[in-house]
């Protein structure tokens, strides 16, 4: 099987070339041969049937091979072609009539992409490449400036169409099904430009597309002065009634979008003026209609006087408001007053002084302002609302209160008792040493244990005893301790508070002290009526705080922190307990979840007391025979650290109480008892899950 390739020269055909097709050869010959002249052309004919680039040719190849094929249009084309290893297999190509090589090639393109193959350039070398490899593979890039015209329309390219009106992002969703499979289209929203690889000819389609959807359909910025009405109350009823669809063509979720455009009202105060942006003139003028039927002069109120409003409150505090404006009301109209010709009527009369206490009142059970003012007068006062009105921030406070003490004590001694004489004796001495009291002093010991009521001191105590008219009498006591204590105490009482409003939080028992008594000691025959007066206490901790949030987020932070125990020594006390109190008041200033140290105590203690004979119990080694030693120490490190949050939206605090929530809902499942049968009750009580939120 045969497949020629034939040149028109000087206006005939002329056969100059014999492609064998690799189904056909060898495989030593499964090669494509350049074109050369047929051997019984004469000399002239030969001269006449030379190639030249550029001429026309007859395209005739069946069940050709695909290298093969490649190699003659690279040659035909003059351009350097390599076949990837991968692509295998045969193509049919023929054309009925001459061609140029330009279209030679592009059907030659449009075989591969029917076989799932392409042609990509890079670095001035063309590779015929599987469709799904190009994009990976292809260094031509083109921007919509200058679109790739002169590209064959089988090659694969990438080009960037830079937008100038339309959102890329929703380019992407109506364009991608016009993209090829192995193929991609990707948007960049920062500079809003698509990206796309694909065929030469499907991008100049593309390129089309995006011309005809990426035009200016909204309108400039649009200023409408309000006459009448308020523009604060007056625009969100205006959104609110394109998001409902109460305006013709306005799309659900958002103010109206028309060829993805939003249409945009803003209220501007200090000019009473409501600012309009709109996806096209007709929505505009719709608009203006709408604007033009709600800004109409009231029926109601009384002219120069004023007319009742009713302004709702958000957040602020209705009473504390009213007092607010009532002032600042009562500090323009003395100055108002105090000017040259002011309060004159027309006609000369004196115009009656205007009353200010009487023109904003709250209303404590709804939280809301009654205004009597006239319209100028009651915008100015609308401004200054929705300024105040504000969502206030909010802090939240950590506090950290860690206190670390040890204790250790050592108690070391000897001590003994004899008797000098005989029995009989009228006089009987003494000899020994006595240290101590109680449990720890030798007589003490010796005289309880002839009662039976010895009790020694904790520790090591070792005695020797001898027997007098048969009674055990304790001679000799030596006695060793060494004790050490630790603890650990860690607080963390944690707070959210409004900015600049004090908050408050105590976490003690409530101790009782007594402040007086009175017993009736009397023996006649008056009744005994015995009382006591008792005060009670928080002994505990105790955090107070007033955060204020400055304009470069800082804190500036008040506070208040106590913490106090009773001393368990003096709980019986008959003066009633002793209390140990640590307390810190000051004012810092903190930066937004940074850590600040308070204040702290540091204290050790040392204590050493020793009892010894003069002389003998300075000796060397025999010393400890004749001295009793104790010693103690005591130390304690007390720190407290405060870190403020500062909580500036909803999203903010409801992150921080589900973080809260979530560890308080771990500990508690953490903290269940071990299954058991012989205590049936296994279950303690934990937290609910939270709700899924939509």
């Amino acid at each position: 099987m045969t497949a020629f390739a034939h040149f028109k020269t000087s206006g005939y055909l002329a056969a100059i070339g014999l492609l064998l097709c690799s189904a056909c050869l060898a495989p030593a010959q499964a090669q494509s041969v350049a074109p050369t002249p047929a051997p019984a052309a004469s000399a002239a004919a030969k001269a006449d049937t030379t190639y030249k680039r550029g001429d026309h040719i007859t395209l005739n190849f069946n069940a050709a091979d695909i290298e093969a094929v490649a190699r003659t249009m690279g040659v035909i084309s003059g351009m350097n072609v390599v076949v990837d290893p991968r692509v295998k297999g045969q193509i049919n190509l023929v054309s009925e009539k001459s061609v140029s090589p330009q279209v030679a090639m592009a059907q030659f393109l449009t075989s591969l992409r029917m076989q799932g193959f392409t042609m990509v350039e890079s670095a001035g070398l063309f590779k015929v490449v599987p469709e799904a490899d190009a994009k990976l593979q292809s260094a031509a890039v083109e921007t919509s400036e200058s679109a790739p015209k002169g590209a064959p329309g089988g090659q694969i390219t990438t080009q960037i169409f830079k937008l100038n009106f339309e959102s890329a992002n929703n380019l992407v969703t109506i364009l991608r099904p016009l993209i090829s499979p192995n193929n991609t289209i990707n948007a960049n929203p920062v500079n809003n430009a698509l990206v796309i690889t694909d065929y030469a000819d499907n991008l100049r389609r593309i390129a089309r597309i995006i011309a005809a959807l990426d035009v200016s359909n909204a309108t400039e910025v649009e200023v409408i002065e309000l006459k009448n009405a308020i523009a604060v109350d007056l625009a969100p009823l205006v959104t609110r009634l394109l998001e409902s669809g109460g305006v013709a063509g306005a799309a659900p979720g958002g103010a109206a979008a028309d060829g993805g455009f939003k249409t945009t009202v803003i209220a501007e105060a200090r000019s009473n003026s409501l600012l309009v942006r709109a996806a096209n003139g007709a929505r505009l003028a719709q608009i203006k209609s709408l604007v033009e039927k709600l800004d109409r002069a009231s029926n109601q109120g009384n002219g120069a006087a004023g007319t009742l409003r009713v302004v709702s409150l958000k957040n602020a505090d209705a009473t504390k408001l009213a007092a607010t404006l009532r002032a600042a009301m009562g500090a323009g109209s003395a100055g108002a007053q105090a000017a040259p010709g002011a309060g004159a009527a027309p006609g000369g009369a004196s115009a009656p002084a205007t009353t200010t206490g009487g023109q904003v009142q709250a209303d404590v059970a709804t939280n809301s302002l009654i205004i009597t003012a006239p319209d100028p007068q009651y915008r100015q006062l609308r401004e200054v609302i929705d300024m105040l009105d504000g969502r206030r921030a909010q802090v939240f406070i950590e506090s950290l209160i860690a206190e670390v003490s040890s204790d250790k004590a050592a108690d070391f001694g000897v001590q003994w008792q004899g008797a000098l004489g005989k029995i009989g004796d009228g006089a009987v001495g003494l000899l020994g040493t006595n240290f101590g009291s109680g449990g720890a002093n030798i007589i003490s010991l010796a005289t309880g244990a002839a009662l039976g009521t010895a009790l020694p001191k904790p520790g090591l105590n070792i005695g020797i005893a001898t027997q007098y008219e048969g009674k055990n009498v304790l001679g000799a006591l030596a006695r060793f301790l060494e004790s050490s204590g630790s603890g650990n105490v860690l607080s963390t009482p944690n707070l959210l508070t409004l900015d600049n409003e004090e908050a408050k939080i105590v976490i003690a028992q409530n101790v009782p002290f007594v402040t007086g008594q009175f017993t009736n000691t009397g023996t006649g025959n008056g009744a005994v009526n015995p009382f006591q007066t008792i005060e009670r206490k928080d002994v505990g901790l105790t955090l107070k705080v007033k955060p204020q949030i400055s304009a470069n987020g800082t804190v500036k932070l008040t506070i208040y922190q106590e913490v106090s125990a009773v001393d368990s020594s003096s709980a019986s006390s008959a003066n009633g307990p002793t209390t140990n109190k640590r307390t810190i008041e000051s004012n810092v200033l903190v930066d937004d979840g940074s850590v600040v140290v308070l204040g702290g105590l540091l204290q050790d203690n040392f204590t050493g007391n020793t009892d010894k004979i003069p002389g003998l119990g300075d000796l060397p080694f025999f010393g400890s025979l004749f001295n009793s030693n104790s010693r103690s120490r005591k130390k304690s490190n007390l720190m407290v650290f405060l870190r403020p949050v500062v909580v500036r939206d909803a999203a903010s605090s409801d992150r921080l109480s589900m973080e809260r929530y979530e560890q308080m809902l771990g500990g508690m499942k953490e903290a269940q008892p071990a299954p058991s049968q012989a205590t049936p009750i296994n279950e303690g009580p934990v937290l609910p899950a939270l709700p899924a939120k939509n």
